[in-house]
């Protein structure tokens, strides 16, 4: 028998029973906390920012305060946009208006650590989606079951454990995912090698986007946006971004297909945003690709080349070198962006075929590594996730007091 089964058995063998946050908390919005805990004295250099909703104490530039808003331990609630993220605050902390700070009352037998625990079960916290804000009533009116302190205590122990493993792994991908740059800067440096200096333009044949389809007038007429599943998928960079597990995607009829021949994503391709995203990188293959038939959305350019290895190219497109010399040709005001013509003018180092397939080889296993979804990294931290979220919901779900 598990401590925790032993503690459930000698505390309480009829059930927990349940509370709602107000009668255990007292709720307060952000900005917006009553008089007595406004205004109290840090003392001299001890500068308080302004905590953030994804649990950040960030140093922001829109300034900071001699002087803090809450006093006490809390946990915080983002209440606005991406709901959730409960994150215990230590002392003395200002929080800004979308985030809900949660207290528990000095006689309500909860601990702090234990309620953030809870409170990620909250069922618009697990569904960050459905439901764009909450206020202080809806936060209130969460049930909370109350088990007795050594219980919560237990409970806490087990899932900091769980916590503390996701916790590790992201600090390994974290590290790795540096450790990767690192060597892809090294390796594409070229310094003791021999290339040669090709402009864009010269290495790639295929240099194209979805407004090359024809005038803004013939796309409106001839391209349809459908929510629903028709013959292609419009990609757009957010899909590719988000590895198509975002909502909301675009399709388009067989017409509208054949009209964008020019981006049809039908063999091995790499996209690179230029309105918006400008820098980021994606090597894109059909197989790889959720729909049969696929074309590339607008505010992209589509690049192949049969000169050099296209994946080597989407390397070479991600070093400091290539991405300070396409931060030049990117327009700084407004929505950042850049053109196909300037793009075709930046230089590449190339070298033999044979290099390009070596160093390939060595940057696929580290990207493996540090952000394949089917293995290394990011796959163990999936698991481990759902393996906390597990334990989590099922030690949270106590036998109520008839």
């Amino acid at each position: 028998m598990s401590r925790l089964e032993e503690l459930l058995q000698t505390l309480c063998p009829d059930g927990v029973e349940n509370k709602t946050v107000g009668e255990l908390c007292v709720v307060y919005t952000g900005g917006e906390a009553p008089e007595d805990f406004l205004r109290a004295k840090v003392p001299v250099g001890d500068y308080i920012y302004p905590i953030f909703s994804n649990g950040i104490n960030e140093n922001s530039i829109y300034g900071y305060s001699k002087e803090y808003r809450i006093g006490e331990d809390a946990v915080t609630f983002s209440s606005i946009g991406t709901i959730g993220f409960p994150t215990i605050r230590k002392g003395k902390f200002t929080p800004i208006i979308r985030l809900k700070v949660i207290i528990p009352k000095k006689d309500s037998g909860l601990t702090l650590s234990y309620l953030k625990y809870a409170l990620e079960t909250a069922s618009f916290a697990k569904n960050k989606s459905s439901v764009p804000n909450i206020n202080a009533d809806m936060i209130k009116n969460i049930v909370v079951p109350l088990p007795p302190l050594p219980v919560q205590e237990e409970i806490v122990r087990i899932l900091d454990t769980f916590s503390g493993v996701v916790t590790e792994l992201e600090a390994e991908q974290a590290a790795r995912a540096r450790q990767y740059e690192h060597y892809r800067n090294e390796l594409l440096s070229f310094s003791n090698a021999q290339f040669q200096l090709q402009t864009v333009g010269e290495v790639c044949e295929t240099i194209t986007d979805y407004v090359a389809a024809g005038s803004f007038a013939d796309l409106r007429n001839k391209v349809t946006y459908k929510s629903q599943p028709d013959f292609a998928q419009l990609v757009r960079t957010t899909d590719l971004k988000n590895n198509f597990r975002n909502n909301g995607f675009v399709y388009v009829a067989e017409s509208a297909f054949k009209y964008l021949w020019r981006v049809n994503l039908n063999e091995e391709s790499i996209i690179l945003p230029n309105i918006g995203n400008c820098g980021e990188v994606y090597y894109v293959l059909p197989e790889n690709l959720p729909n049969k038939h696929n074309v590339l959305g607008p505010n992209a350019i589509l690049v192949r080349s049969r000169k050099v290895n296209n994946k080597f190219l989407s390397y070479l497109f991600l070093t400091h070198e290539f991405q300070t010399q396409l931060m030049k040709i990117t327009s700084p005001t407004g929505q950042t962006k850049f053109n196909k013509t300037d793009l075709k003018r930046l230089v590449l180092p190339i070298p033999s075929r044979e290099v390009q397939e070596q160093i390939v080889s060595i940057l696929d296993r580290f990207d493996a590594l540090v952000n394949d979804l089917k293995s290394g990294l990011p796959a163990e931290i999936a698991l481990r996730r759902k393996q906390y979220e597990y334990y989590r919901d099922k030690l949270l779900t106590f036998h109520p007091l008839s």
